[in-house]
């Protein structure tokens, strides 16, 4: 046996669950943190760092009631701690925004040009509750926000979208 399998043996972590809570899970949570960011490569290593996190505590997140939701929270606050440093460290550039990629659906374009317009706590909310599918409960656990915030955000963002898709049309 080498030495990472005996520490993992040693510690209790179920190598066999983590790979199941991995394929099941680690797509959905990039996705939803590539519409929170609204930056694809970021949101890849925001996954990757989440979820190695989750591994290395694999036997503390599988006790919790979401284990995702704590992944994605966790993905975002590592991202939002990646922004300040950037920030600290090099002037914005002077466009200050990227380049939105047109995917080949057009829909599927103008749903993430809405979201990237809503303020950050709203469409994490919106994230939450539509691509995560987290309850209103989950979601406020998950955000470390109250039930009231998560209704009050979730609420306007939707009509936020609905305003932005109808113009679109």
């Amino acid at each position: 046996m080498r030495t990472a399998e005996r520490d993992i043996v040693a510690t209790g972590l179920d190598v066999e669950s983590f790979d199941e809570f991995y394929r099941a899970y680690s797509e959905r949570i990039y996705r939803a943190l590539a519409l929170t960011l609204g930056n694809e490569t970021l949101a890849k290593e925001a996954t990757d760092e989440a979820l190695s996190r989750a591994y290395a505590r694999w036997g503390e997140v599988r006790a919790l009631d979401n284990p995702a939701g704590w992944a994605y929270r966790v993905g975002l606050n590592w991202a939002t701690s990646w922004w300040r440093k950037v920030r600290r460290e090099r002037p914005a550039p002077a466009t200050g925004n990227e380049p939105v990629v047109a995917g080949p659906d057009p829909t599927a374009v103008a749903v993430r040009t809405a979201l990237d317009l809503l303020p950050l706590g709203q469409r994490t909310v919106v994230v939450c509750r539509v691509l995560l599918d987290l309850s209103i409960t989950d979601t406020a656990a998950v955000l470390k926000v109250s039930e009231g915030t998560v209704k009050s955000r979730l609420s306007r963002g939707l009509d936020s979208l609905r305003a932005a898709l109808t113009e679109e049309e």
